[in-house]
């Protein structure tokens, strides 16, 4: 019976045939990107030199669905479908009333969600006879996927990783050097726009926004090369839906439905892909769950950002993106959950934020780790540091259903295992981790920089 168990399995022959883009039931759709030059919506040959013409008509469909190739799901079958779990024991622990469930995207070859849009991402390109992608990475989860992805087509990868995470998680580097990736600490002296950061902070931590600016750089200096980004662009979002279209059905086995979706959001891959399948159920009236981000204190773009446009990276290269934005210029304290370090959330998602349909709260990773350390011990997944964020906001949930009795329903999706992230949690369980925060004054500073439209 549904009640008794704890694992909903699809079968191989469930996993989705086409993705879900949100776009084409919102009531209001989302602002475009602009030019930086001229403030007009960018056209496909702005972008032709970053992309394939596939994907960028991805990035501006308002179709509902979208085929998937079928290149594209003999890869995806190498993993999907993947499991969704209730967490019973989490619940004994907390001695709640309400149903925890988690969507597990570890069991991917990279370990983490993002292979669902790396794998097409490389398809699409080696189909139009491009063999090299660059790419920026933060904790390295979103490298190793487009490492891995590159090498099922025989094509080149060449990685700019964020400097703290480069030197906190030396795993992660082996990892894409295994798949074939080559590999740069970014800030690097192999771009102007790294030469440029290094000059003015020789000891830059680095930032998604500065790597973005470097593997662009570098995708455009070659006609055999595209860039590949691993989060906030439609099309990215897009492919992750496969993430909601597969707990939908699983949900239904289990003959229940969620009260309450939590996502860790940092450019918002992971929270799309989960949500935005059943925000088209809620906006149909087959159901009404409450819908939260959860981003870390470091780096809080929906909760203390502000809407506006802004550039995808540090330098200045990317089209203007209207998103919930810290600063293009800024640089997030480096948190050891790497992947969330970005200044800005993807449109769609702030978007879906604006309009009323999504909340959003902050969290410190000190009690990220607590709740890591919680669902490590009675689930028995080590999470990556990225979705302990949501494990805490959805332990948070359900304290508050021991309180009031409520029985509801929480789905979260745990997109990604932490056995590479040793190093944070040897931190904190020797007590050297803290809580890191954003002054207003450095705010205040990141926001004065973003063009005023």
């Amino acid at each position: 019976m549904a009640e008794e168990r704890s694992t909903f399995l699809l079968d191989e022959t469930q996993v989705p045939t086409q993705w879900y883009n949100v776009v084409a039931d919102l009531p209001e759709p989302p602002p475009p990107p602009l030019h930086p030059g001229t403030h007009q919506p960018v056209g496909p040959e702005d972008l032709a030199p970053l992309f394939p013409m596939a994907l960028i008509e991805q990035e501006v469909t308002t179709e509902r669905w979208i085929d998937i190739p079928g290149g594209v799901l003999d890869v995806y079958r190498i993993w999907r479908p993947s499991p969704l779990v209730r967490a019973r024991r989490l619940e004994k622990l907390l001695d709640t009333p309400a149903k925890i469930f988690f969507k597990y995207e570890g069991v991917s070859p990279a370990g983490s969600h993002k292979p669902n849009t790396a794998v097409p991402q490389a398809w699409y390109n080696h189909a139009e006879g491009i063999t090299r992608l660059t790419t920026e990475t933060g904790a390295g989860q979103w490298g190793t996927s487009l490492a891995f992805a590159t090498a099922q087509y025989g094509m080149e990868c060449e990685v700019w990783q964020v400097r703290s995470s480069y030197d906190q998680k030396p795993a992660r580097r082996t990892m894409m050097e295994i798949y074939g990736a080559t590999l740069h600490p970014s800030p690097s002296d192999l771009t102007e726009a790294g030469r440029g950061i290094l000059a003015a902070d020789p000891d830059s931590p680095g930032s998604l926004g500065i790597a973005i600016s470097e593997a662009v750089e570098a995708a455009v200096a070659r006609e055999d090369t595209r860039y590949a980004l691993g989060s906030v662009l439609n099309h990215v979002l897009l492919h992750q839906t496969v993430i909601g279209e597969e707990a939908l059905r699983q949900m239904e086995m289990a003959e229940v439905q969620p009260d309450v979706l939590v996502g860790c959001t940092g450019g918002g891959s992971n929270f799309g892909g989960l949500v935005f399948p059943f925000l088209r159920e809620k906006l149909a009236g087959r159901m009404d769950p409450t819908i939260r981000c959860v981003e870390p204190a470091a780096a809080p773009s929906l909760t203390r950002g502000e809407y506006r446009y802004d550039f995808g990276d540090t330098v200045g290269l990317t089209p203007l993106m209207k998103m919930h934005t810290l600063g293009h210029g800024f640089i997030p304290d480096p948190i050891h959950a790497g992947g969330l370090r970005y200044h800005g959330m993807a449109p769609l998602v702030s978007h879906v934020y604006e309009q009323g349909y999504a909340e959003a709260e902050s969290i410190g990773q000190l009690e990220c780790f607590r709740a890591a350390l919680m669902f490590a011990r009675t689930q028995g997944i080590v999470p990556a540091p990225e979705p302990t964020h949501a494990i805490a906001a959805a332990i948070r949930e359900a304290e508050r259903c021991k309180e009031t009795g409520e029985s509801k329903v929480i789905l979260t999706a745990l997109c990604g295992h932490g056995h590479l992230d040793m190093g944070a949690y040897e931190a904190y369980l020797a007590g050297t981790m803290t809580d890191l925060g954003l002054s207003d004054e450095d705010l205040r500073t990141a926001l004065d920089a973003v063009p005023t439209l």
